[in-house]
């Protein structure tokens, strides 16, 4: 088997030898070649110089154009390089002209019809193919380049040689890389291999297949997977489209789109500068956010407050008291009469006061509770103010020493905030702020007042109460020998004896109770019943 390859190897080397004439040979027959008749040869291109007649058709057969690229067409060649070139038709008499010979050797090979360019020097010529008919039918613009790209071409063959779709050339001085290739691991490869020579060696235009986009482009609207978007690939973009409701929704969606574009491609442009025109916005996000739905009414939600306070005092006290006061009530005075001479008239008076001792004993017991209780409906997210104020009068003295009377506000003040947590769940969040002020008592300055606030949030179930506040005060006082105010100054004797005792006890709680209303008319019959209301 192998000795019969070698026979057709040797034999095929023999006919394009016998097959191929030098250059040379073809400049001696053009010399030497005779003058007779030219035979018309079917399908033979026509001249490139030769005008089309007027009434001439269309497109006669076997006509090409003038500017056909395989019959006028400059050929890049390098020193070193062998490149063949195939001819669309060559006569058998041809001429061959144009200063080739300085920059390259041409062989020939009749049976393809093929030219083989051996460039042997750097620089431009052109080769100008004749007919029998000095008829010029071929022109090649020769351009001759010393340059290593040949091999830096050859190396990168030989490592995306298994690639398909792909095309290495060299045009502009540089290897360029071109096509489009069905995987992301080999448009990745490639890049890798073209980054090695650098930017001025070599450039990477190649792009991924629009059949593997398609592909890409269905494998993000699955991860996506939303009905209402749509995801096509066009000229190396994805384009997000379609609606989502906010913009949570679209960052996703732009998220697991980005993640399917090659990241290697991005950064090999990104850090080497070596693709520059791969470096765009891959992902194309379009969607719409939907118009939020006009919101549903808030509800209703009423809440039931509830103060009670209940106050508790006992007072004991015992007293003794023999204070005994002299009153001087002497005097001098003067009469006279028109039936006695004048005389002086003198008396000498004294009261004596509080000459029985007193003895006091006396025991007070005291229980008061006081319940309010206040409704109020507000909107749910709303804040609800309720106010109870009562205006204590007392009265006072300006600046001028002018009797003038001013007020007290006593009572409670109620802020609440309710907001449902959950559409579905029936739980409230209270924002409370609440006040009251308590008269305790009157003295020579005006009333005697306590104040007590609270401030807090919490949650509670509709229909369910919550002590949210609570204040418990208990005082105990007791006094010895404590003179009372009107106890006289300047008594003869003095004694007295005196013990107080005073116990206060005092409890407030706030109830709060919320509950959701289908309606504020909701519940009004059972108020009316109860209070006997009649429309």
């Amino acid at each position: 088997m192998k000795m019969n390859q070698i026979r057709v190897a040797v034999l095929a080397s023999a006919l394009i030898v016998s097959l191929t004439t030098p250059l040379a040979g073809f400049a001696q027959e053009e010399d030497s070649a005779p003058t007779k008749k030219e035979e018309v040869v079917v399908g033979a291109p026509l001249p490139l110089d030769q005008n089309k007649p007027a009434d001439a058709p269309d497109k006669a057969f076997g006509e090409l154009d003038k500017i056909d690229p395989k019959r006028e067409k400059t050929l890049p060649l390098f020193v070193g390089i062998e490149q063949n070139e195939q001819l669309l038709f060559l006569p058998p008499n041809a001429k061959f002209k144009g200063d080739f010979k300085k920059v390259t050797k041409v062989q020939i090979d009749r049976s393809t019809n093929t030219l083989r360019f051996q460039p042997q020097k750097a620089g431009f010529a052109s080769l100008l193919i004749y007919n029998e008919k000095d008829q010029k039918i071929y022109e090649f613009r020769l351009d001759v380049q010393k340059t290593n790209y040949a091999k830096v071409a050859q190396e990168i063959k030989a490592l995306l040689g298994d690639i398909e779709g792909i095309t290495i050339k060299i045009i502009n001085n540089k290897v360029v890389v071109d096509g489009q290739v069905l995987t992301v691991r080999d448009l990745n490869r490639i890049i890798a291999v073209v980054t090695q020579y650098g930017d001025k060696v070599a450039s990477n235009l190649a792009t991924l297949s629009p059949i593997l986009q398609r592909k890409i482009a269905q494998a993000i609207a699955n991860d996506i997977n939303n009905p209402e978007v749509t995801v096509r690939a066009v000229n190396d973009k994805f384009i997000l489209e379609g609606s989502v409701g906010d913009a949570v929704e679209k960052d996703r969606c732009q998220a697991i789109a980005e993640m399917y574009v090659p990241d290697i491609v991005k950064e090999a442009g990104e850090n080497a500068g070596v693709i520059v025109k791969l470096k765009k916005q891959y992902v194309l996000n379009l969607i719409q956010i939907k118009a939020a739905p006009p919101k549903d009414p808030g509800k209703i939600i009423q809440l039931v407050v509830h103060y009670v306070e209940l106050n508790k005092n006992f007072e004991k006290s015992f007293k003794f008291q023999w204070t005994p006061t002299l009153s001087d009530g002497s005097g001098v005075s003067f009469e006279s009469d028109s039936r006695s001479p004048s005389s002086v008239v003198s008396s000498i008076t004294g009261v004596i006061s509080n000459l029985l001792p007193k003895l006091n004993w006396a025991k007070q017991y005291g229980h008061a509770r006081v319940l309010q209780s206040t409704s109020l409906i507000v909107l749910d997210g709303q804040k609800g103010d309720l106010n109870n104020i009562t205006k204590v009068p007392y009265v006072t003295a300006n600046t001028q020493g002018q009797a003038i009377t001013q007020f007290e506000n006593t009572g409670l003040k109620t802020s609440i905030t309710p907001a449902i947590l959950n559409p579905r769940s029936d739980s409230i969040r209270l924002q409370i702020d609440f006040s009251m002020t308590s008269l305790l008592g009157t003295t020579d300055a005006g009333p005697m007042t306590s104040q007590s606030a609270m401030t807090t949030t919490i949650v509670v179930r509709s229909g369910q109460s919550a002590a949210v506040g609570g204040l418990i005060t208990n005082s105990t006082g007791t006094d010895y020998n404590k003179l009372p105010k009107n106890n006289a100054n300047d008594p003869i004797v003095s004694l007295f004896a005196s013990k107080a005792f005073q116990r206060n006890q005092s409890q407030f709680v706030v109830f709060v109770t919320p509950m959701i209303k289908a309606s504020a008319s909701q519940g009004a019959e059972k108020v009316k019943e109860k209070f006997r209301l009649k429309d």
